[in-house]
């Protein structure tokens, strides 16, 4: 089978929708949390998340379904905690991604047999996802585009101003809690693609890329999903020509070109965009 073969073929089909579905429904989370200083947010849910598959395994259901639980658990601790726990945002995502890699070592030691399945949570591989993942990667992507659409001028306030937002009689609690279960759902989605330790460069990596070249919000929406998506692309592509690890690859290039959108920003240099 010759290379240009391989791409006709339904698995790498099916790969290259679930890297643009989960590259849209990251790198959209992607700049809620970077504008919003959450950036540590990806790392923390998508180990809650791994935790959550992991208990799945141990119990026999469906691991995306408790990987998906446990996620939403951290949103609920997240929330409160950094809002009436009077902690900042980051210190509290910090003792729940504590809480959570313990739990998820513990789990992971715990668990009797190969551990291949459950890793395979971890690593996550393009190239293996089903149908009904995509199904839940389309369902995620698809409603985080509708609520980012929806409520852009209430989420274009609370990124400015969360207090100033509140006090104007916007629902700034309700749209910060909207941006951690969002983060926890396109996180647990894209677990099975690019796997729990990569997934949080797919949510910073784009989002970071757009912001060096744009001020302006809308743009910045738009050029975070082109560059997950193309990121994506290329590194599945590059995986497949050299025979290296998909998501990797994927999380290389996303670098790569973070690395060049610096070194041309316009913001060097004091323009606008």
């Amino acid at each position: 089978m010759t290379w240009v073969d391989i791409w006709k073929e339904e698995f790498m089909l099916r790969a290259m929708l679930a890297t643009a579905l989960s590259g849209v429904a990251c790198s959209l989370v992607g700049v809620l949390v970077v504008t919003m200083r959450l950036s540590f947010i990806g790392v923390c849910i998508s180990h809650a998340a791994f935790a959550g598959a992991l208990v799945g395994l141990h119990f026999g259901i469906s691991p995306l379904s408790s990987a998906l639980v446990g996620s939403l658990l951290a949103v609920g601790v997240l929330g409160p905690l950094a809002d009436r726990g009077n902690l900042s945002p980051d210190t509290a995502i910090g003792v729940v991604f504590s809480a959570s890699i313990a739990l998820a070592f513990l789990l992971l030691a715990l668990l009797p047999g190969p551990k291949s399945e459950a890793l395979s949570w971890l690593w996550g591989n393009v190239l293996t996802v089903t149908s009904d993942n995509l199904r839940v990667l389309g369902y995620v992507a698809g409603g985080i585009v509708m609520l980012t659409a929806l409520f852009f001028k209430e989420i274009q306030a609370v990124i400015f101003h969360r207090e100033l937002a509140s006090a104007s009689g916007l629902p700034a609690t309700a749209i910060f809690y909207g941006v951690l279960v969002c983060s926890g759902a396109a996180i647990t989605a894209s677990l099975s693609a690019i796997g729990g330790l990569l997934v949080f460069s797919m949510v910073i990596n784009p989002a970071a890329t757009a912001y060096q070249l744009t001020y302006n919000l809308r743009n910045l929406f738009v050029l975070s999903a082109v560059f997950a998506v193309m990121a994506g692309w290329i590194g599945l592509a590059l995986s497949v020509l050299f025979n290296l690890p998909s998501g990797a690859m994927i999380v290389l290039i996303s670098t790569a070109g973070l690395l060049i959108a610096i070194t041309l920003s316009p913001k060097r240099t004091g323009g606008k965009s």
